[in-house]
């Protein structure tokens, strides 16, 4: 017998939550938050949980209250009695941190999930993270979806341009810019650079040749854009045609939109897993919403999803 469905969002990522439930045929629960004068809120689910599948929707980009809402709504309907509990999480936050890069430091992304399945999560549900090995931190199932059956569907049918060639900014994203260039029949460009410290490049080079061609940068995430817009400069000086870029996830802190604004990118495609802080002209938007929609769908329905991916 099939359970009935609830789903629920935190504040923050309203608008991407909306657009989901739409997508899947439903409509957001509504949670209600009492708030107290030092900052501390207790949400309250109006409509009761027990025996349903709930699905709560959250990315957890900071500030640290959006990871928070996401655990007590969590721990609500689990103290609710709901029957099962997804996290749908399309930005997940602290992935950065996933090992000791140095003596004496935390892995955060390790201690997030730790938290998660502790709130009672007995699924979650995400896209693109930093790093494949962040699914081994859980002890439920995850659910790990690429946005490149989005990004590969605009460079197919919405970008009429020649000569392309797919480019990595960075090492890390080497295997990234591999696949997408594999689907799409490209050459690979990869730029490699060494940092002072974080969100810090002290040089970059690039290995490969661009000339004459049209380059699409490949990335899981934008934060200062400083990699990005170093590297689309870098390619832009060694005879590149245009260099445009393509990243999941929407960061953008510090300087970023001035980076992009000023740099030598004529368009930076990415998702709604994040709200934008402004709207520039450089910057394209599309939504993972139906992308969430269809695999929450098929979890219901205890369907294979791997034919939802192309990465």
């Amino acid at each position: 017998m099939n359970k009935k469905l609830l789903f629920f969002s935190t504040r923050s990522g309203m608008k991407l939550s909306k657009d989901i439930a739409y997508h899947y045929g439903e409509s957001l629960g509504k949670v209600d938050f009492l708030e107290f004068s030092d900052g501390e809120y207790s949400p309250r689910l109006v409509k009761s949980v027990r025996g349903y599948k709930v699905f709560i929707i959250g990315s957890t980009f900071p500030p640290v209250d959006n990871i928070m809402e996401l655990l007590l709504i969590c721990d609500t309907a689990k103290r609710a009695s709901a029957y099962s509990i997804t996290l749908v999480i399309p930005y997940f936050g602290w992935a950065r941190q996933d090992h000791k890069a140095l003596p004496r430091t935390p892995i955060a992304a390790k201690l997030i999930a730790n938290l998660i399945v502790a709130a009672g999560a007995d699924r979650v549900m995400t896209m693109d993270l930093h790093s494949d090995q962040i699914q081994g931190f859980f002890d439920i199932p995850v659910d790990h979806l690429y946005a490149s059956r989005i990004f590969i569907n605009y460079i197919k049918n919405n970008l009429n341009i020649n000569k392309l060639t797919i480019a990595s900014p960075d090492m890390g994203g080497a295997k990234r810019a591999r696949s997408y260039a594999g689907y799409l029949g490209t050459d690979v460009v990869i730029c490699y650079k060494e940092r002072k410290k974080a969100n810090e490049i002290e040089f970059m080079n690039l290995i490969g040749n661009v000339k004459s061609k049209n380059i699409i940068l490949i990335d899981d995430m934008v934060d200062t854009a400083g990699t990005l817009t170093e590297a689309a400069n870098l390619i832009k000086k060694k005879g590149a045609k245009s260099v445009r870029a393509i990243a999941t996830h929407p960061v953008l802190s510090g300087n970023s939109y001035k980076n992009i604004e000023s740099s030598s990118l004529e368009e930076l495609v990415v998702t709604d897993t994040i709200p934008l802080k402004k709207k520039i002209s450089k910057i394209k938007v599309l939504s993972c919403s139906y992308l969430f929609a269809e695999v929450m769908q098929s979890v219901q329905k205890n369907e294979s999803i791997s034919n939802k991916f192309i990465i």
